[in-house]
């Protein structure tokens, strides 16, 4: 969708809802049966993630996925009609608002659930704190410099995670009040480090980067996530803050992996990332959970 803009720009001119539902219809009757090897992966990977769920549950989810996937992608072109209380519902807004009224610098982490583009939108419009989105742009130039331009327009400041980078990071958060967005679910080595799924695994990656931020410039983390409930409308889910000067960076990652990790398997029906990890791999396969 992203690499055809006269797709991208009749999603423009649809309404949001109609927009919605016809990415999700391309995703699940085209891109799926094109993409068998993803499928696959997922399929692998929910099982092991959710033994409970029979053949055909785990089907149904990743059906569901694979519309949430496509849904998300055609949001793309409507976010800004997204950000708004018909759209987003707060748990326990008065909460939320005041998280984003402290003093200090803070970093937003969250995970590739439901809209993460509609989740850096909404924090943007919530509060008055500098933004700074990073993300890793796509192979395609094309598509590369469709969602740089998307995403300026939402994410205020965005920039990749290439060179240069770590500076303007640090610099960013010089600024009064300012707030940094990281996803934290990247893909490095063909394998999705964090969640860690009780994998014996140190922290690394954005999440790594994170951690040395925050003892650097001494923000908060505020760990969050959207979830889908019907057609473009979502509900969102925060932590309360996490801070560096009152906890250790071990106690901070056993509360951000609980939190996002229980967030990644009740939705697995919306996380992207379930198709670019391998859980069958020697070292990266979850143990068996206890035995209640």
């Amino acid at each position: 969708m992203l690499s055809n803009p006269f797709l991208f720009a009749l999603l423009r001119l649809l309404p949001a809802s109609i927009a919605s539902w016809l990415g999700g219809w391309l995703s699940v009757t085209f891109a799926r049966p094109r993409m068998k090897l993803r499928d696959a992966r997922a399929r692998a990977n929910l099982a092991l993630l959710r033994p409970d769920l029979s053949v055909e549950e785990r089907e149904a989810v990743l059906t569901r996925r694979w519309e949430n996937i496509g849904r998300t992608l055609a949001e793309l072109a409507n976010i800004d009609r997204l950000v708004s209380p018909r759209h987003v519902r707060v748990h326990d807004a008065a909460g939320y608002q005041a998280i984003l009224d402290m003093p200090g610098p803070m970093i937003f982490l969250t995970t590739h659930i439901g809209n993460w583009d509609l989740m850096a939108a909404h924090l943007k419009a919530a509060t008055d704190r500098p933004p700074l989105g990073v993300y890793d742009p796509p192979d395609n130039p094309k598509i590369a410099a469709q969602l740089k331009r998307a995403r300026q327009s939402y994410m205020g400041e965005a920039i990749t995670g290439s060179g240069g980078a770590a500076r303007g990071i640090v610099r960013h958060l010089t600024k009064d009040r300012a707030m940094l967005y990281i996803l934290v679910d990247e893909r490095r080595e063909a394998q999705v480090w964090f969640p860690r799924f009780r994998r014996d695994l140190p922290p690394s990656g954005n999440l790594s980067v994170a951690l040395r931020l925050a003892r650097k410039s001494g923000a908060r983390f505020t760990p969050f996530y959207l979830t889908r409930t019907n057609g473009p409308h979502f509900d969102l889910h925060w932590h309360r803050p996490l801070d560096p000067v009152q906890m250790s960076d071990i106690e901070m990652v056993a509360a951000i992996d609980a939190f996002l990790a229980r967030a990644c398997i009740d939705h697995a029906d919306e996380w992207l990332a379930l198709h670019d990890m391998d859980l069958t791999l020697p070292g990266h396969t979850p143990p068996a959970p206890p035995v209640m």
